[in-house]
């Protein structure tokens, strides 16, 4: 089966620091793709350059097995011609909730499927109501966002980006701001999402999630990738030294 996405020898620098060295990454339709390692391996950044919110030194981005964006020779980003429609199906989970504090719930997932995708408003009301019953929700469509717990302010951002449409959502740890006893109703909708078909990249400290929900687990330290690959070989009979040092690390340090 052809990637839906593809990171194709992405490089990146800050400065003299090359913090992304080289990544290949590719996301079949349906895969989850938990991206793991120490703090500072670059994971976050891998993540923020696929979906286009940071810039790239070299390699290319694909979807949908068109070129999305690659490096021109005097060395800037250079998006191809239908890159704004392709962007569509690009969806963003932070780890802070960015919803509009003066909008209600239900306002906030209806905005953008409106001024965005050219919805109706019947059928954006429709994809509201409809998300909103997939990540449990439903009672809390009147509410405003200072007045939902993080967990619940994670699962309507998470929200936001169904009702988009999304053919791929890309999360950067979006359970590391939640108090622990939060984190779990988060885990639960991404599970859901995950038996459901949904294509993910999640950049996380879960294990546990990255051990039962991942197809593929991709092990990053140093700006590399030092291994990848199912999450029963990954965890279970990992081959190179660091990812055994990783792994050995207790979750709670990790």
């Amino acid at each position: 089966m052809e990637p839906l996405f593809e990171a194709v020898a992405v490089h990146k620098h800050f400065g003299e620091n090359e913090v992304l060295k080289g990544i290949d990454v590719a996301v079949k339709r349906g895969d989850v793709l938990a991206i793991i390692g120490p703090s500072g391996s670059g994971k976050s950044t891998l993540c923020r350059v696929m979906v286009g919110l940071e810039a790239f030194d070299r390699g290319e981005l694909r979807l949908h097995g068109k070129t999305l964006a690659n490096v021109s020779e005097k060395g800037r980003v250079k998006w191809s011609e239908d890159s704004k429609k392709l962007r569509l199906d690009i969806g963003m989970v932070f780890q802070h909730f960015a919803l509009f504090p003066n909008m209600t719930v239900f306002e906030n997932l209806a905005l953008a499927p409106r001024k965005v995708r050219g919805k109706s408003q019947a059928e954006a009301k429709k994809l509201a109501t409809d998300v909103l019953s997939r990540v449990h929700l439903s009672e809390k469509r009147d509410a405003y966002p200072s007045k939902l717990s993080g967990g619940q302010q994670q699962r309507v951002a998470i929200a936001r980006e169904l009702a988009m449409e999304r053919a791929i959502l890309f999360l950067d740890e979006p359970t590391s701001a939640l108090d622990p006893e939060l984190v779990r109703e988060v885990l639960v909708v991404m599970k859901e999402l995950a038996s459901a078909g949904m294509t993910m990249v999640v950049v996380t400290h879960e294990m546990s999630f990255a051990k039962q929900v991942a197809s593929w687990v991709v092990f990053m330290a140093d700006g590399e990738i030092i291994e990848q690959g199912p999450p029963d070989q990954l965890f279970g009979h990992p081959t190179q030294q660091r990812t055994k040092d990783f792994l050995a690390t207790p979750e709670d340090l990790v």
